[in-house]
């Protein structure tokens, strides 16, 4: 299923990079785990820096036992439309860059930029395949840490929503409302020659 938005841009582009959005409207079909991992492997080609590959992800299907626990980890909020999704993803990253002998450990400031691109790529790949995901910011950052056992020097950067796109009809009313594909700013906020030029 598509949502049709006017989305154009202002320089030519391949298509999937304007057709991928954000829907809350999941069917809850499910999806089988060669599927999922298809996307793991994209996200595992990402380019990182030292080639670190900091980014991590804990998953849970929708059939599983762990499912609840995954979800109720989410606000309230999203649990309402996360609820139909069809895997929950935590998306983890690495804080420290160990040498290569494996005793010293120096901060990798780039660890949170490299799960994003992992994240981008995730993402393109579900497009491909017709899924849809939402990446998700709202969800108790403690509560997960601890029942995902995840380490002091691992990051929880977010939570990745996946599964077939539905009809926005199932939605409580105040989100039918926002889901449609949302717009960009035009380049001209973004981008700036020489230096700095940007007023917010």
């Amino acid at each position: 299923m598509t949502t049709e938005v006017s989305r154009s841009p202002e320089h030519p582009i391949a298509d999937f990079f304007i057709k991928r959005w954000s829907p809350r409207s999941f069917s809850g079909a499910p999806l089988d785990q060669n599927t999922l991992f298809r996307l793991f492997e994209a996200a595992r080609w990402a380019p990182s820096a030292y080639n670190s590959q900091p980014w991590r992800f804990v998953y849970s299907l929708r059939e599983s036992p762990s499912w609840s626990r995954f979800l109720g980890l989410l606000s309230e909020k999203n649990q309402r439309w996360a609820a139909n999704a069809s895997a929950l993803v935590f998306l983890v990253s690495k804080t420290l860059l160990r040498s290569n002998d494996g005793q010293e450990a120096t901060p990798l400031t780039t660890h949170s930029f490299d799960a994003g691109a992992a994240w981008a790529s995730l993402a393109f790949q579900a497009e491909h395949l017709g899924l849809k995901v939402h990446a998700i910011g709202g969800f108790d950052r403690d509560r997960a840490k601890d029942l995902l056992e995840v380490p002091d020097d691992y990051k929880i950067e977010i939570v990745i929503a996946i599964g077939y796109q539905s009809s926005p009809d199932q939605l409580p009313d105040d989100l039918r409302a926002r889901e449609l594909p949302s717009q960009r700013h035009p380049l001209a906020l973004l981008v700036a020659e020489e230096r700095f030029r940007f007023t917010e």
